[in-house]
Parts: structure tokens; C-alpha cells; sequence
């Protein structure tokens, strides 16, 4: 078995990190450049920089601060927000991404995807998909959640995969900052609609919840915020919990 990767994310907002219910009510959790190194040094498999106000507000992600959190880390650098062309991804590299994350512009200009895969290959492309239960279907929504499609979130994972994503960074709008635990069910069937890994977000509230979206949700890595931000639950013990349980994780 591939080992299972524990991600913290950075949502960040005017230059802060911060963490919501469901995508709104947000609230200050502390400074990016600090937390980065503090995951880094704690054993983080990887990182993710969102800059989730990037799109709405119609600017290009903060790539000075990507920068400053970059200079601190040791671990995989996942940055994304407001990336509409591969120009955008050259600095975005030179800010010290391993791996690019897009959203809403994959959905408007699936064409990216293709273009993304073949100038810097699918490893290097995450396409994030942030999708709502609606009378028991998943749509995709755009602009951070704020606007709701009629593209099912299967048939999506489906295309991306098959015009060059690396990954799938899932996550439940339904599940997002509630702790009650990830989507499983949906999760897996994510997981079974593509060959390529799916990072599972939305709804971490204790260790139980990885071990569950691993086994249940069949997912290839767990990403969460909060949890994390507020010294909720901490890395080191979250991974020594999952070995203990059986999961594969990394050192």
C-alpha cells in the first residue's frame, strides 16, 4: 500500500490564514509563514496554499507570500487561487511550487488542464474540485463555492483525470469546517471513478475521521485546516495514531 499523506492547508485572505463553516463565517487562525514551518518541521507530508478570494475578486494569487512560506518549508509546496494561464504557473514556480492547484478556471477552460499537463507534466497539476450534495447529487461550484454549476462533480473528476490532472483535491462543501467527519461515501466513489490519488477535505474534527476517509473513503491523503491551525489535533500524534490502526503512513 502507498503511504497515506497527511496535509495541512493554508486558506488564506488578505495575506491571513483562515478557516470557515461551510465556506463562510470565516475567522483569523494565525500567520501562514509561521504555521508552513511549523507543519514542515511537524512531519507534513505536503502543504497546501489556497488563495480562496483569488478567483472572486478577479486578481492573481498573492505569489510574494507563496514566496515567503516556501523559503521555510522542507516538504512539498501545493499552491493554487486565481491561476487562469500557464504565464500565471511560471511565477507561481518561481515562488517555490512543486505542484499547482486549479479550480475554478479548469471548470471555464478545461483546456488548461491539457495545457498545464503538457508544459510541466500531471504531476505537477492538482485540479481542486469543490462540490455540493443537491437532492442527493454532486455539483461543482466555482469562485470559492459561491457559484453553483450544472457540472456533476463524477463526470468532472472523470474529464480532468483524462485530460492530464495528476491529482484530485476533493472537497465536500457540505462537510467543510462542520468536524463531523470527511464524505466518505462520495470520497470513495471519487476514488473509483479515477486512477490518479484523490485528497480528501472537508470535515476533519478528530483522528478517527483520517483513519475513516482512508479505509471507507479510499482516499490517498487527508488534507484539513482548522484542526491543525488550532492545535487541535497534532501531526505527530495523528500519524502515530494511523500506524497504530494499521494505516500506511510516512515517517
Amino acid at each position: 500500500m502507498l503511504a497515506k499523506r497527511i496535509i495541512p492547508c493554508l486558506d488564506i485572505k488578505d495575506g491571513r490564514t483562515v478557516k470557515g463553516v461551510n465556506f463562510v463565517n470565516l475567522r483569523d487562525a494565525g500567520d501562514p509563514v509561521e504555521l508552513g514551518a511549523l507543519y514542515s518541521e511537524q512531519g507534513a507530508d505536503e502543504l497546501v496554499f489556497l488563495d480562496i478570494t483569488a478567483t472572486h475578486e478577479k486578481r492573481k494569487t498573492l505569489a510574494a507570500l507563496a514566496h515567503d512560506i516556501a523559503e521555510h518549508l522542507s516538504i512539498p509546496f501545493t499552491i493554487g487561487g486565481g491561476i487562469k494561464s500557464v504565464e500565471d504557473v511560471d511565477v507561481l514556480l518561481a515562488s517555490g511550487a512543486d505542484k499547482i492547484s486549479i479550480n475554478s478556471a479548469a471548470v471555464r477552460n478545461p483546456q488548461l488542464i491539457e495545457d498545464l499537463a503538457k508544459r510541466f507534466g500531471s504531476q505537477f497539476v492538482v485540479v481542486a474540485v469543490d462540490a455540493k450534495s443537491i437532492d442527493g447529487d454532486w455539483f461543482v461550484h466555482l469562485n470559492g463555492g459561491r457559484l453553483a454549476t450544472e457540472v456533476r462533480l463524477l463526470d468532472w473528476v472523470k474529464e480532468a483525470e483524462d485530460r492530464g490532472a495528476g491529482e484530485i483535491l476533493f472537497t465536500s462543501m457540505n462537510h467543510d469546517g462542520t468536524k463531523n467527519g470527511f464524505a466518505n461515501d462520495i470520497t470513495a466513489r471519487v476514488s473509483e471513478t479515477v486512477s490518479i490519488p484523490v485528497i480528501a477535505s472537508g470535515g476533519a474534527g478528530n483522528m478517527e475521521h483520517f483513519y475513516d476517509v482512508f479505509t471507507e473513503g479510499k482516499a490517498d491523503a487527508g488534507l484539513a485546516a482548522s484542526i491543525f491551525h488550532f492545535r487541535e489535533i497534532g501531526i505527530t500524534d495523528l500519524k502515530s495514531y494511523l500506524r497504530d490502526k494499521g494505516v500506511t503512513v510516512r515517517l
